[in-house]
């Protein structure tokens, strides 16, 4: 009998549902606070995995207890004088790759198309592993204290992204489409600080997120590309927040959980397609406020 194929973008797309219905999503528990800046899941090498790999890095260590930023494979580990402990389970990571085909066209010609594919890696944290350096074994700090008044670091960074935010007395915080800015009640309205940058992040992913900028939230037309983008703009918070080393507190409403499980037991893909632009969306905020100098002033 022919083994059953693994099937990444469903065993990714199963664990984040039941977290959701859990009431814990991996964005909403992030590892911040790292000196000098942001405490993202890191390869053997000190590269940082990006989009969906944050997720499930970030939900395993979040079920497991890891503190370690450190990931890498059981044969990385041994090269690196490491060795797995007997009876510790792997996670799978995702690696995007390309390949090329060649097919016979309509003139009888040969030609080249270009596909994608997904393949899983199992890898393994390093508080899973024995002798490792004694780098890769270096605890995140704890996150940001804010209290309840404004940060001027941060207040400096969202500036120098260029979004435009109003303030007002008006109890709603909101990205306007119509007028394209976000607006945001007074930070003395929130409990605490970051309750108010968590908030600020997640509406200016949905002011970069917009058709005319990094253009994946058009008009939502349905309820389910409503779900979607509301998924992209909650990562894409939880990454800038993690970047910029606070908690991130979300106003996340049943009717909000709901649509998201929906579009994601609908489709295997829908988190992998919310997680790609929200790294977007992230690296083009970051490098705009790091070409101000502001980026440098949060961290």
């Amino acid at each position: 009998m022919a083994k059953e194929r693994f099937d990444i973008k469903q065993h990714v797309t199963d664990a984040i549902i039941a977290e959701i219905e859990a009431g814990t999503p991996p964005w909403r528990k992030p590892w911040t606070g790292e000196t000098g800046g942001a405490c993202f899941p890191l390869r053997h090498n000190g590269d940082a995995y990006r989009g969906i790999n944050i997720l499930i890095l970030w939900l395993t260590s979040m079920n497991r207890g890891y503190t370690s930023a450190r990931w890498m494979t059981f044969k990385q580990a041994q090269e690196l004088g490491g060795c797995v402990r007997k009876g510790e389970r792997s996670t799978k990571s995702v690696y995007y790759g390309t390949y090329e085909k060649e097919t016979e066209g309509e003139t009888g010609e040969t030609e080249t198309r270009t596909g994608r594919f997904a393949k899983s890696f199992s890898v393994f944290n390093a508080d899973q592993i024995e002798g490792l350096p004694d780098d890769y074994y270096i605890r995140p700090a704890p996150p940001r204290d804010l209290g309840t008044e404004a940060d001027p670091g941060l207040d400096a960074f969202f500036a120098a992204t260029g979004a435009k935010i109003m303030t007002t007395d008006d109890p709603r915080a909101y990205y306007s489409p119509q007028d394209d800015h976000v607006h945001m009640p007074p930070i003395a309205t929130f409990h605490d600080a970051a309750g108010y940058y968590g908030c600020l992040s997640h509406e200016v992913g949905h002011y970069y997120l917009a058709d005319h900028r990094i253009g994946t939230q058009k008009k939502f037309t349905t309820k389910a590309e409503y779900a979607m983008g509301e998924l992209e703009a909650e990562i894409f918070s939880a990454f800038l927040a993690v970047h910029l080393g606070f908690e991130p507190h979300f106003d996340q409403t049943a009717a909000y959980v709901e649509s998201w499980l929906k579009a994601l037991k609908e489709d295997r893909n829908a988190i992998f397609s919310a997680a790609a632009p929200a790294q977007k969306a992230f690296d083009h905020v970051v490098g705009l406020a790091a070409d101000s100098g502001a980026d440098a002033e949060a961290a």
